[in-house]
């Protein structure tokens, strides 16, 4: 039904373990293959290609849907569907920011600093331009395939890059003088296929899974058992995502209780629900959510 695109590169990983999460594991011959399948009846082809290209080759029709990032829609100026942001990026679940960076010695502290004739090395060289246009700065631009902030100051005297904590910056001793964009990894639409009504249908169920599967990382279900006198204070103290469901119990006076909560509190929490009478405290991994 439909043919997706995935990105290689940096941003090849973190979707592969998503898809992986959502039970939706892509089969090919090796890493190096740009071309896998799904099991799964919804997706008939998969290719796996460079996230710069995926926006053209979707808005074409190539492809019904794919898996890209913001900026690389915005350096295209695509038409396409953007059907949903996904919360991940190659190493966390925040965006990833296009930044103007320059040396800390220039001593830039807006866009509007840049002297015109400026010389910007960048791999978003449209985006930058109309950056600058907006600014009304004249500057030079020079195409990067890579190794952006190596080449300052020898080459050129700024960049726009896309940074996700910034420290590679810091290292070659530069600094964020302007975010142009945040940059999420989003599923995107050919116009063609989300106006198809099995297509469009297909797109919202998988959508539906990758949701669920990035929406479970990072939490847990804690499940327990506790006596009526203290079910209070331990449903209480249980910072689910709406409320605890709680459960009667065969034996008279006890109740099971359960919840999903953020796994970074789980070690925390667990002593807190013994110290207040919970038992046979479980906790289980949590691999989709579904609202």
């Amino acid at each position: 039904m439909l043919s997706l695109v995935i990105p290689k590169g940096s941003l090849e990983h973190a979707t592969l373990a998503v898809l992986e999460d959502a039970d939706l594991r892509l089969i090919r011959a090796s890493e190096r293959e740009y071309r896998g399948s799904i099991d799964d009846p919804r997706i008939d082809s998969v290719a796996v290609l460079r996230p710069q290209e995926i926006p053209t080759y979707v808005q074409e029709g190539f492809f019904d849907i794919g898996i890209t990032g913001e900026d690389w829609i915005a350096e295209t100026s695509a038409d396409v569907v953007k059907v949903v942001a996904l919360e991940y990026s190659k190493q966390s679940d925040r965006p990833v920011r296009v930044v103007l960076a320059a040396p800390l010695e220039a001593g830039l502290r807006s866009g509007a600093d840049v002297p015109p004739g400026a010389r910007i090395s960048t791999e978003l060289p449209n985006l930058t331009k109309r950056y600058f246009d907006n600014l009304g700065i004249p500057v030079r631009i020079f195409l990067s395939y890579g190794a952006t902030e190596a080449k300052v100051p020898e080459i050129v005297d700024a960049i726009v890059d896309l940074t996700e904590t910034g420290t590679t910056l810091k290292r070659h001793g530069m600094e964020i003088v302007d975010v142009l964009l945040e940059s999420r990894t989003q599923l995107i639409a050919n116009h063609a296929a989300w106006a198809d009504d099995d297509k469009r249908r297909a797109i919202e169920e998988l959508t539906l899974l990758l949701k669920g599967a990035i929406d479970a990382r990072g939490r847990v279900m804690v499940k327990l058992n506790v006596d009526e006198e203290r079910l209070g204070q331990v449903s209480e103290a249980l910072p689910a995502m709406r409320a605890p469901t709680v459960s009667r119990l065969a034996e008279p006076g006890y109740f099971a209780v359960e919840a999903v909560v953020e796994k970074a509190a789980i070690n925390r929490l667990i002593p807190v629900l013994k110290m207040l009478g919970a038992e046979d405290i479980v906790e289980l991994p949590v691999t989709k959510i579904v609202p």
